[in-house]
C-alpha cells in the first residue's frame, strides 16, 4: 500500500516522518508519524505509541521528548491517530466522543462501525505496513496515554504473544463503569454491556493467558483519577488473577504531557530491555 509523505524533520540524529495513506480497515486516509533512530538498519525494534482523547500522531512527537532515548535505543516509535478522519464525527460535536475519540474498539453499531474500527487498524493493518515499508522487525512493544493507555493494555491482554512489554500513562482502566467509557461503548458496541467486557482491561484480566508485566505510572493530582481512570480497579484485577503490575503514583503530577515527558525515559528503557531478546515465541494472537 503506496505511502504519501507529508514531512520530514532530522531529530537527534535520526528521522521524524510523517505518512498519509488510505486506511482499508476503516475506510479513509489516515496520518501516523515515524521515528527512526540514527543510521537505521534492518530489523529494529518499534515502540507503538497511542495517544488519548482530541489527540492526533502529533502530541506524542512533539510534546514527550522521547526522540532523544529512542535514538540512543535504537527503537522506532510510532504513532498512530485516535480516530478515523474525514468521516462522520459526533453530530453534538462532543470531544470525548467521535472524531478524536475512536477509543481504540472496532465498532458494532450504525453509523459508527463503518468507519470506527480502530483496534483492528492499531493492532493489525498499521504493523502490516510499517512491517512492509520500514527497517523494522515483528518484536513490538505498545504505550499510550489515557484512552491511549486503555487501547495498550486491551491490545495487549487481546493479543498474546504479540506484544513484548506494555506500558501505560494514566490509564482509562475500567472504561466500562466511568463516564468516558460508557458514552463511547454505549454508542460504539451498544446497550448490551456484556459485549463490553471484551474491551476493558479489568474484566480481560480474569481470564488472560499471558503475563506480560504492566508498567503504569499515574499523577495523583490528575483531575480524571477517580472519576475516569480508576487505577485502583486495575490494580485489585492484577491482585486478584495474579498478573504483575508496577503501578507507580506519582505526586504532585497531573494529566499533561509534562506528566509523560517526566517519565518517558523510564518506559523506554523498560520496553528496550523487553524488545532486546530476538525470540519471543507464543506468535501473534488474534
Amino acid at each position: 500500500m503506496s505511502l504519501e509523505l507529508l514531512s520530514s524533520q532530522a531529530s537527534f540524529g535520526g528521522t521524524h516522518s510523517r505518512f498519509r495513506h488510505r486506511a482499508a480497515t476503516l475506510d479513509c486516509d489516515m496520518v501516523f508519524a515515524v521515528y527512526l533512530p540514527p543510521k537505521p538498519t534492518a530489523d529494529l525494534p518499534v515502540l507503538y505509541w497511542l495517544s488519548g482523547l482530541t489527540c492526533t500522531d502529533e502530541n506524542f512527537m512533539q510534546k514527550a521528548g522521547a526522540h532523544r532515548l529512542a535514538a540512543t535505543l535504537g527503537l522506532v516509535l510510532v504513532a498512530p491517530d485516535t480516530s478515523p478522519r474525514g468521516v462522520p464525527g459526533d453530530p453534538d460535536n462532543a470531544w470525548d466522543f467521535g472524531l478524536g475519540a475512536g477509543f481504540y474498539v472496532d465498532a458494532t453499531e450504525a453509523p459508527w462501525s463503518a468507519h470506527y474500527q480502530m483496534y483492528s487498524y492499531v493492532v493489525h493493518e498499521l504493523p502490516a505496513l510499517v512491517e512492509a515499508n520500514f527497517p523494522v522487525s515483528e518484536r513490538r512493544s505498545i504505550s499510550g496515554h489515557s484512552m491511549g493507555g486503555h487501547g495498550a493494555l486491551i491490545a495487549a491482554l487481546k493479543n498474546p504473544g504479540r506484544y513484548r512489554s506494555v506500558s501505560a500513562f494514566a490509564p482509562v482502566c475500567h472504561p466500562s463503569g466511568v463516564p468516558w467509557g460508557e458514552k463511547a461503548f454505549g454508542r460504539y458496541l451498544g446497550a448490551h454491556r456484556e459485549r463490553w467486557r471484551e474491551w476493558d482491561s479489568c474484566e480481560l484480566l480474569d481470564r488472560a493467558t499471558e503475563r506480560l508485566p504492566l508498567l503504569v505510572d499515574q499523577g495523583d493530582a490528575d483531575s480524571f483519577l477517580n472519576t475516569q481512570l480508576r487505577p485502583n480497579l486495575l490494580a485489585a484485577a492484577c491482585e486478584r488473577t495474579g498478573h504483575p503490575l508496577r503501578l507507580r503514583r506519582r505526586p504532585g503530577y497531573d494529566h499533561s504531557y509534562y506528566f509523560i515527558a517526566s517519565f518517558i525515559d523510564d518506559h523506554l528503557r523498560f520496553h528496550a530491555e523487553a524488545l532486546r531478546t530476538p525470540d519471543h515465541g507464543g506468535g501473534d494472537g488474534g
